[in-house]
């Protein structure tokens, strides 16, 4: 039972050119990119709202809130992206993703604190960094991409 006190299962996905993971208990599900209904005088970084079985989210697009490059991705690649739905303080957000990866467990010593910047994401956003094969994973910290205010503003645009 201790063993698995140690390990954390991650979600991996890829952003521009960079692997990162959340928590598995912060996912709720993966769906394949959908149409996006845009919203009039929305924060640059929401893309607009998607209808999920009825629940309307909010889709919010990392590579705009970071300054980060769409992945170049081949056709069977595209396959693959979509929106990871997640849950921040009992809302939930579509966030767009180039590519889903796969679970992967990370035991908790690997895990190194974060540098101070990490191609244009800062270190606040990011819980910590594990270094694999061919670079780093990024861990992030979703309970902290926005703000009080910004998860305010994010749910009045979905009302």
């Amino acid at each position: 039972m201790a063993e698995r006190d140690t390990q954390i299962q991650l979600v991996t996905f890829q952003i521009s050119s960079e692997l990162y993971g959340i928590d598995i208990m912060d996912v709720k599900e993966i769906v394949r990119v959908q149409e996006i209904r845009q919203i009039p005088n929305a924060p640059a970084y929401v893309e607009g709202l998607f209808n999920l079985r009825g629940e309307i989210i909010p889709i919010i697009s990392l590579h705009k809130r970071f300054h980060l490059k769409k992945a170049q991705t081949t056709d069977d690649e595209e396959l693959l992206s979509g929106f990871i739905i997640i849950d921040i303080e009992g809302m939930k957000l579509g966030v767009i993703i180039d590519k889903v990866e796969r679970v992967v467990s990370i035991e908790a010593d690997e895990i190194q604190p974060p540098p101070q910047m990490i191609s244009g994401i800062g270190a606040e956003y990011i819980q910590g960094v594990v270094n694999r094969e061919g670079g780093y994973l990024i861990i992030l910290y979703i309970q902290k991409l926005f703000n009080a205010k910004e998860l305010r503003k994010i749910d009045e645009m979905r009302r």
